[in-house]
């Protein structure tokens, strides 16, 4: 398992460099204006002196690679520089906003593995009937909508015209303090929205891998022994229908957190997603690159956490092999 780990740490060096760089790089071609959206409103008055000046100060005069490699020997002694656009240290947006995308982030992908599993399991025990069509044509119309339509049709509902959840933000308008009842409240629509994004490839996979798994000899056998229904179901085809789900897991981490991004827009979360679309309009290099990095990271550890479950689970798989 730490070989495992080492290696996929080794790995991970090369592509965040490469990563990191194509951001400067596509950051440097996007037509948006480092300085003018510095200035703001103030750059409409502004003469062409003046905002010149302004971008010596920035930095924004020198070459996307010089910027880069700033950046990188600067992140190197744990300096990930300051925001052009927030105006405080780079550390000091993510550590602000991380908390709260993350909480976003593992409620949503607990739910959906929790729930598709079960309504996996549930349509995989008769294939053919009525549930099991009726889970499955229900998964794969969620799997086509887009998320975001998904979120503004869950706050028309229960926001507009049910009332029962607020429509956005983590606290209630009038509150002057965060309180844990009120951040769950606030949680359930934006976390409801992101799980059901991601619910219908779980809850397909359950069905295909405990489908499988109910037509194979040993599930067979521990029928024929007279084992029950139950134990059947969740001993022998449940462990390992849940193999592929396991694969699953890492590759699902980059559309969770593309849909995490849409959630927060739409739901006026506190996390990363205003960040983000912040630096990539401003082209605020420090900010977009940090926040790109992290993102990949959380690519390679979901990846590296997929297979390391795998190979915990299935004896058939030794970890010095992956």
């Amino acid at each position: 398992m730490t070989r495992l780990a080492g290696r996929r740490a080794l790995f991970a060096v090369p592509v965040l460099l490469v990563v990191t760089f194509g951001v400067f790089v596509i950051a440097a071609a996007s037509p948006f204006d480092p300085v003018k959206a510095y200035a703001g409103t103030a750059a409409l008055g502004a003469d062409q002196e003046t905002l010149d000046r302004l971008r010596a100060n920035l930095g924004a005069d020198q070459p996307f690679a010089v910027h880069w490699w700033q950046w990188l020997t600067s992140a190197l002694t744990g300096d990930l520089g300051r925001s052009s656009v927030m105006r405080q240290p780079v550390a000091e947006v993510i550590g602000e906003r991380l908390v709260w995308s993350t909480l976003l982030c593992a409620v949503a992908f607990a739910v959906a593995v929790l729930l598709g599993t079960v309504l996996g399991v549930l349509a995989a025990r008769r294939p053919g009937g009525w549930l099991d069509r009726t889970v499955t044509s229900v998964a794969y119309s969620l799997e086509a909508a887009p998320v975001f339509w998904v979120a503004l049709l869950a706050i028309w509902l229960f926001a507009l015209q049910l009332g029962v959840l607020p429509a956005g933000g983590l606290t209630d308008t009038a509150s002057e303090q965060v309180t844990a009842g009120q951040v769950a409240r606030h949680l359930v629509l934006p976390a409801g929205v992101l799980a059901v994004s991601q619910l219908p490839w779980f809850t397909l996979y359950v069905r295909q891998g405990v489908g499988d798994a109910l037509a194979e000899d040993p599930v067979r056998g521990a029928r024929a022994r007279g084992l029950s229904e139950r134990t059947v179901l969740l001993g022998h085809a449940l462990r390992s229908g849940l193999l592929p789900v396991l694969t699953l897991i890492g590759s699902r981490v980059p559309e969770l957190i593309t849909g995490a991004l849409l959630v927060e827009s739409v739901f006026s979360w506190p996390g990363i997603a205003a960040a983000t679309v912040e630096a990539a309009t401003a082209v605020d290099f420090p900010l977009l690159a940090a926040l790109t990095a992290l993102a990949t990271v959380a690519v390679l550890v979901g990846n590296l956490l997929a297979d390391l479950l795998y190979g915990l689970i299935d004896p058939r798989v030794k970890l010095s092999e992956l």
